[in-house]
């Protein structure tokens, strides 16, 4: 019984050092070149504010025929791999699905130079699909993704059929609580940053304290990045599109969306932007996810808000099966 336990042990010690010494392998340059896609990429080539840009995108095509296109826009610390299971299971459904990795993330141009908004990023992201001659999707935001969803259903409210929020940023106007912070804050920020942090603040903040190979596997662009040659420039891009969540809001416009929308809640959430940086004297706290549906139903009692108990920021990776039951409540009937 010893040896077999002793054996046990190697074999896990073995396994771990295995797993970090690959990430500590990892290195990716901006484009992340050799970091691979769970579907074929395209690029979707246009020129934006002087720049001539790619964006890149994956697009699964509907099985059903006269059955809808799903957009899934992806958060900040993530690019459209990470929709891999949600997209088969929509396209076993009949759906079509794309995923676009927005212009300075993913496998897109990253430019230094660029006035990064949610309403340029939704309007390179009209001008990908007007090219796929996709007219009226289904457009999907988790995370930072879910500001950018917001604003482009209401930018673009005659192209877009419906609107599903997943554990969306963005449900508080966060400069009413919080400091404005200059671009080179973050940019300082993101210089500090190491692998371990990043393992750190997602096992945190994401999971609970858990974690497996699931979550770790999706930490390994950022690994990469940190890691990589460029991770300089791309530090820079990062801290250009913190600033647009702190100065571009879209919550005191829910009220005015022209479409169907659903907010999909894990409760467990926490998740607040700013909240190491509260102006004096101000007690309201940010991210309270359990207590966010009421708010948002006073905004717009249009909106339908689904709660996932005990699932935190990513119910889609967590638990995809009690997201999967969710999404169908979501899906048009």
């Amino acid at each position: 019984m010893t040896r077999v336990l002793i054996l046990a042990i190697t074999i896990i010690t073995g396994l771990a050092s295995t797993a970090v010494a690959q990430q500590d392998a990892l290195s990716f340059d901006q484009r992340l070149s050799g970091y691979d896609y769970p579907f074929p990429v395209k690029t979707y080539d246009f020129r934006s504010q002087g720049h001539d840009l790619e964006m890149a995108y994956m697009h699964l095509p509907p099985t059903t025929q006269g059955m809808p296109n799903v957009v899934l826009l992806h958060g900040k610390n993530f690019n459209g791999a990470y929709w891999q299971r949600t997209a088969k299971w929509l396209q076993s459904l009949g759906y079509g699905v794309v995923m676009p990795d927005q212009i300075g993330f993913g496998k897109s141009s990253k430019p230094k130079d660029y006035q990064y908004s949610f309403a340029a990023l939704a309007n390179n992201t009209h001008g990908l699909l007007e090219s796929l001659g996709i007219e009226k999707p289904i457009v999907v935001g988790h995370s930072m993704g879910g500001m950018l969803a917001s604003r482009y259903t209401l930018l673009y409210p005659d192209s877009t059929q419906q609107l599903i929020l997943v554990n969306p940023i963005g449900l508080e106007n966060y400069l009413q609580y919080v400091q404005y912070k200059d671009v080179d804050f973050f940019f300082q920020n993101e210089l500090q940053q190491t692998p371990e942090k990043i393992v750190a603040y997602q096992k945190k903040n994401y999971y609970d304290g858990a974690w497996n190979e699931q979550y770790a596997a999706l930490t390994e662009p950022l690994v990469g990045w940190v890691q990589g040659p460029d991770w300089k420039d791309l530090a820079y891009v990062n801290a250009l599109t913190y600033d647009m969540i702190f100065t571009q809001p879209v919550v005191e416009e829910f009220k005015d969306f022209q479409v169907p929308a659903t907010l999909i809640v894990g409760t467990r959430d926490r998740t607040g932007p700013g909240r190491n940086w509260k102006r004096d004297g101000v007690e309201y706290e940010l991210g309270r996810y359990d207590a966010i549906g009421p708010k948002i139903k006073g905004r717009n009692p249009d909106i339908d808000v689904i709660e996932l108990p005990g699932l935190g920021h990513l119910p889609q990776i967590e638990n995809f099966e009690m997201f999967q039951e969710a999404f169908k409540l979501a899906l048009p009937k």
